[in-house]
């Protein structure tokens, strides 16, 4: 168990260093090319760059790690952004950057990055005991918050306000002691029974293994529905709190950080609560919960009560994250969980950007951000009624315990 810590301690200090340069990155990325074209449309087609190649490479990189030793594969990752980011800091200082260069590396970056986030996922099982599976999903998602929301956005501001490369090299900076943390780990962590066979095969072949698993085909559909009714009203939160609840800028963005707060206090309690009620009551409430704290954000838009609503609900979703996290972790064989994790992956980012289009259309269709928080809101209830029917009576997977088969040595 000692040892279990030990290199669950190591694999949460590399995802906070990891996580760290991403958010820097989320800030720095968007500033350096305002420096370079005041494009709208330019800067926009950045951030659906960068988040493309999770649509495009979830499910290939997926089927690598079902094939690699997934700690092996997080250092490669790791030590490959800090160089990728380490050379477009090098640009910056000698001048040689364009739009189009921003563009290229944020690509590139954006591949590397479903290698490594998703085998940081995937080797949680193989670092975590079984009974810890809810704690350490909580500590990774806690770590995630941290980085990216509370510490790298800040930072990446400062940072790029210095000079330009700034971000970028503590963005390699972070991305490189990620890989030398990972170092610590000690042992193989190579699926037993990895699956032979073409990339395309193995696809095929976790596919397979996915639609014949009735109850988690169900919850990818249903974490996938979630995602695109979140993002429906998510898609407009900068309009629905500059003009529906008349904040300031700067205000604003203390606004918007109140999920990040929030989601602390969701890693914070999630154990205690799945210990208490189990996961088919703690993931059907945190739905519910969402569903009602989106209604009420947009009945109730006074900002003080905004602020608390919009906090917790950053608490009920990392709480449903965690709960979702686990029953992969739990259910997915070692060999097929890289796979598995792709695919999830590819539903959920898929109905993200599909869920911001309708969100724009409600809005326009509505007349206001508000309106279209109830209306998800009220979605959302209908969805968890659907996702208690399709999920009756399945308490064994809901109460299961993993049967890890990983070489450790």
């Amino acid at each position: 168990m000692a040892g279990r810590d030990r290199r669950l301690t190591w694999l949460l200090s590399a995802s906070s260093a990891s996580n760290l340069g991403d958010g820097v990155g989320k800030v720095a990325f968007p500033l350096l090319a305002a420096t370079l074209t005041r494009d709208p449309l330019l800067i926009a087609g950045l951030s659906a760059t960068q988040f493309l190649p999770w649509l495009l490479f979830a499910l290939p990189v997926g089927a690598l790690l079902d094939r690699v030793d997934r700690r092996r594969a997080i250092v490669v990752a790791n030590a490959t952004r800090a160089l990728l980011v380490g050379t477009l800091a090098g640009l910056v200082l000698a001048g040689a950057v364009s739009i189009w260069v921003v563009y290229a590396f944020g690509l590139l970056l954006g591949v590397v990055e479903t290698v490594a986030d998703s085998a940081a996922n995937v080797l949680i099982p193989a670092v975590a005991g079984e009974d810890e599976l809810e704690s350490a999903n909580s500590k990774l998602q806690a770590v995630e918050v941290v980085g990216q929301n509370f510490l790298g956005g800040p930072l990446g501001g400062v940072a790029f306000a210095f000079f330009a490369a700034f971000p970028f090299l503590l963005n390699s900076a972070g991305f490189a002691l990620a890989a030398a943390l990972l170092l610590g780990i000690s042992g193989s962590y190579r699926p037993a029974a990895a699956e032979p066979g073409s990339v395309r095969v193995r696809i095929a072949g976790g596919l397979r293994w996915l639609r014949g698993n009735p109850f988690l085909s169900r919850l990818v559909l249903i974490a996938g529905a979630t995602a695109l009714l979140i993002e429906m009203p998510m898609a407009q939160l900068v309009l629905y709190g500059l003009e529906d609840l008349r904040l300031s800028e700067v205000v604003f963005g203390v606004f918007a950080s109140g999920a990040g707060v929030g989601g602390l206090l969701g890693a914070a309690v999630a154990p205690r609560l799945i210990s208490r009620f189990g996961r088919r009551w703690v993931l059907l409430g945190g739905l519910f919960v969402v569903a009602v704290l989106f209604t009420g954000l947009g009945l109730l838009a006074y900002p003080v009560v905004a602020g608390v609503l919009y906090g917790l609900f950053g608490a009920a979703v990392v709480v449903v994250n965690v709960v979702l996290g686990t029953l992969r972790h739990v259910l997915v064989p070692s060999e097929y969980l890289g796979r598995v994790m792709g695919a999830w992956r590819t539903v959920v980012w898929g109905a993200v950007p599909l869920g911001a289009l309708l969100g724009g259309l409600a809005a326009s269709v509505l007349g206001s951000a508000s309106a279209t928080f109830v209306l998800s809101g009220v979605l959302q209830v209908v969805l968890v009624f659907v996702a208690a029917w399709v999920l009756r009576g399945r308490t064994a997977e809901f109460a299961a315990k993993p049967e890890p088969a990983w070489h450790d040595g």
